[in-house]
């Protein structure tokens, strides 16, 4: 599916971002895996080399543009150039309703979600567009489209970024790169993981509001980014793609 091609990893040092790598290699594409969490970027790297197959990992801080660019940089230098790139390296909600919110703990999660987000792709679609094109898939989340408690800042970012998407798609598809986002709800990660432990009761309420009653795992997330990456969706672009168990149904 990927045999010849490279794509670009975020947050590729656990969860859905280290599904992704993993599956993507495995399918015979070269991985650029980028994540602030160097340990768990060598860990995500490792695995895949002990498979057979080709990645690199760079350290990267996505709210810093010049981490972004060198990001890039380093995918071209390594494989030729960028035929795919999955944005998917976030952070999660202060948890704390928005009148009790604090401008930093807002400008933070909006520099790595949104804003990190938009520096990745300046510099991905530059490269793709000297190579004819490619696809981008950014993580946003059910709460992208949907109201979460407890969550001004992040669902904030996550709409935001379904917007970014949606003006990509339309300035790009012409040019051969298309956009799209993956919508997902609660998954198994370390984030979600750490989140329940910090706020007793949540995890029976992220159950409820999942008609499927439970969470997903990383690697069905991946999945879909994966089958959007490639040429099977070579048709949808502009895309927001509820991947949730049902949750946007509410």
């Amino acid at each position: 599916m990927f045999k010849g091609k490279s794509v670009i990893v975020t947050g590729a040092g656990s969860g859905v971002g280290r599904s992704a790598g993993l599956l993507i290699a495995r399918a015979g594409g070269s991985v650029l895996l980028a994540d602030v969490n160097e340990q768990g970027g060598q860990e995500t790297l490792a695995m895949i080399v002990k498979e057979g197959g080709k990645a690199k990992f760079m350290r990267t801080d996505i709210a810093v543009e010049d981490d972004a660019r060198r990001m890039v940089e380093s995918a071209v230098a390594a494989y030729g150039r960028i035929d795919g790139a999955f944005n998917n390296a976030a952070i999660a909600q202060t948890s704390v309703l928005l009148h009790e919110l604090t401008a930093e703990a807002w400008r933070r999660n909006l520099d790595i979600n949104l804003t990190g987000t938009f520096f990745c792709m300046k510099y991905q679609i530059a490269a793709m567009l000297k190579t004819g094109g490619g696809s981008i898939v950014i993580t946003s989340s059910a709460a992208g489209v949907n109201g979460f408690p407890l969550a001004p800042e992040y669902c904030s970012s996550k709409h935001g970024v379904i917007g970014l998407m949606r003006n990509a798609a339309v300035d790009y598809g012409g040019k051969g790169i298309r956009v799209n986002a993956i919508l997902p709800g609660a998954i198994r990660t370390p984030m979600l993981m750490k989140a329940m432990t910090e706020n007793p009761g949540m995890e029976e309420y992220l159950k409820s509001i999942h008609p499927l009653g439970r969470y997903s795992e990383p690697d069905e997330v991946a999945q879909s980014a994966l089958w959007l990456l490639s040429d099977a969706a070579s048709f949808v672009t502009g895309a927001a793609i509820a991947v949730d168990g049902g949750y946007t149904t509410h």
